[in-house]
């Protein structure tokens, strides 16, 4: 029996609910998407301020055929809607005491850097890199887009875990390989893109460097947002439907499935198979609010760790900055002691690192003529360890951001500003119902990885579904992707039965 005919609802239009959404409609499930803000796209959201696109974030595109599939599953080419620009280097690394280092997969020229930066330890980069592909392999590969639901599928993938030493962080094993505390830290701070402490992330996330090297570092002309945007245009010429600024309120069940989508507008509709690419403890907690699965499951969750959350300035200049790269690393004068103050302690630090992005060096179409969009991000602890009021701070850190970009990149940078606003973690709570203001969901450590995860099928309600940064695997773009592989594969074969 096929699926065809059978229907579905996805709750939020992040990345993983638009990509099983896709998968779902190209499979003929008629699927409804129901997005709570006006725009879809989920933490991929984007401001128009005095004619600069603001993209929310995510802004680095890793592993272009995880998403090109989506187009390829129904005889598309993803070309035709959106297109990828590759960025180079992928990111400017800079210390403190004024060194750069541009990382790329130019070979020649990374070598040189390395050669440069850490004399003698190009041996231990080589070396590193081949752990890299073999976590790749395993971890990625072979893991990546496959549901944990029993311990025992844990168990079957422990000895592949095991030989690479998965237990131990991302920056133990850069350690083990490398004796340069600078290149320590270059080879270490992907994790943080992903929500996870390089300190304690497990050391399979290493395959980030696998996944870049491969794959190369992309951006989507016209910002991120042209990405959702060509995604959403793919789900309706399959004959899906869209339906925006109607936050879903209630998932209704009858005894353990799901029975029918409520909005807060009162719209009801009822679905063979219902998926949450919303927060996860917002799924169970409120979504699933009154039932005994969604009272028990939230309690859990709440006791998990969870990512820090992000402060975000975006801010619009005067002027071009051929100089300053597409993105770029602006590290403080500590790392362990900072990442400690971020995820242990819960203090605002005096000092920071900056992602600092500047999409217009890439595609000028950002920003007005003669002008330039940027966004520096900075990580900060979640609202259950970081208890300020953020009206109040905010304005303030922005300010001592803006200061450090201005010491150390655009001199002049507040005569310049056209335009600026910051995004802070009580944004994230209110406007993502991310819980604590979380802004990657779930901390990725090896205790909260694969079954020990947001499972892709609940366990108790059986056709009520998972999807994005709290499940399996985690976050990132090819992280959610492949949540919504895992998670259609299953929702295929039960609307199949």
């Amino acid at each position: 029996m096929s699926a065809e005919g059978r229907s579905a609802c996805v709750i939020g239009s992040g990345f993983g609910g638009l990509a099983l959404a896709i998968r779902l409609q190209s499979a003929g499930v008629s699927t409804t998407i129901v997005e709570g803000r006006d725009k879809p796209g989920g933490r991929a959201y984007y401001w128009d301020r005095e004619g600069f696109t603001f993209d929310a974030g995510p802004t680095v595109i890793t592993d272009p055929p995880c998403l090109e599939e989506l187009w390829a599953i129904s005889g598309h080419d993803m070309a035709k809607d959106v297109e990828l620009m590759p960025v180079s280097p992928f990111y400017r690394l800079n210390w403190p005491d004024g060194t750069n280092f541009d990382y790329s997969n130019d070979e020649a020229h990374l070598l040189s850097e390395i050669n440069r930066v850490a004399p003698g330890d190009v041996g231990g980069y080589n070396e590193f890199l081949e752990y890299s592909e073999g976590v790749w392999r395993e971890g990625y590969l072979k893991l990546g887009t496959v549901p944990f639901l029993d311990f025992a599928s844990m168990v079957k993938a422990a000895p592949a875990l095991a030989k690479y030493q998965a237990w131990r962080s991302v920056y133990s094993i850069v350690s083990k390989y490398v004796k340069s505390e600078k290149l320590r830290e270059a080879l270490s701070f992907h994790t943080l893109l992903v929500g996870g402490n390089p300190m304690k992330t497990s050391a399979i996330y290493a395959l980030i460097h696998k996944l870049e090297k491969d794959g190369g570092v992309w951006w989507a002309r016209g910002g991120t947002n042209r990405l959702v945007a060509g995604m959403i245009r793919h789900f309706e010429r399959l004959g899906g439907t869209l339906r925006l600024a109607d936050p879903v309120v209630k998932v209704h069940t009858v005894g353990t499935r799901a029975s029918e989508v409520e909005t807060a507008s009162g719209w009801k509709q009822r679905f063979d198979a219902v998926a949450s690419n919303a927060d996860i403890v917002h799924s169970y907690k409120d979504l699933l609010a009154g039932t005994k699965r969604g009272t028990k499951n939230a309690a859990s969750l709440a006791k998990k760790s969870f990512s820090p959350s992000l402060f975000v300035v975006h801010f619009g200049l005067e002027g071009s900055w051929p100089g300053i790269p597409h993105h770029m690393i602006l590290f403080g004068p500590r790392y362990k002691g900072l990442l400690e103050d971020i995820y242990d302690t819960g203090v605002l630090p005096a000092d920071f690192s900056i992602y600092l992005h500047h999409p217009t060096v890439t595609d000028p179409s950002m920003a007005p003529a003669g002008k330039s969009t940027f966004y520096a991000l900075v990580p900060v602890a979640h609202m259950g360890k970081l208890a300020v009021d953020w009206d109040q701070v905010g304005p303030m850190l922005e300010k001592r951001i803006l200061d450090e970009i201005g010491r150390r990149l655009i001199p002049d940078i507040h005569d310049r500003i056209v335009t600026k606003f910051h995004y802070a973690p009580s944004d994230f709570a209110t406007d993502l119902n991310a819980h604590m203001g979380s802004a990657f969901s779930l901390e990725p450590v090896l205790t909260q990885s694969a079954y020990f995860r947001g499972h892709n099928r609940d366990d108790v309600i059986e056709n009520f579904y998972l999807v994005g940064a709290g499940t399996h695997p985690g976050a990132g773009i090819p992280g959610v992707v492949g949540s919504a592989k895992a998670t259609a594969g299953l929702m295929l074969q039960d609307l199949s039965a």
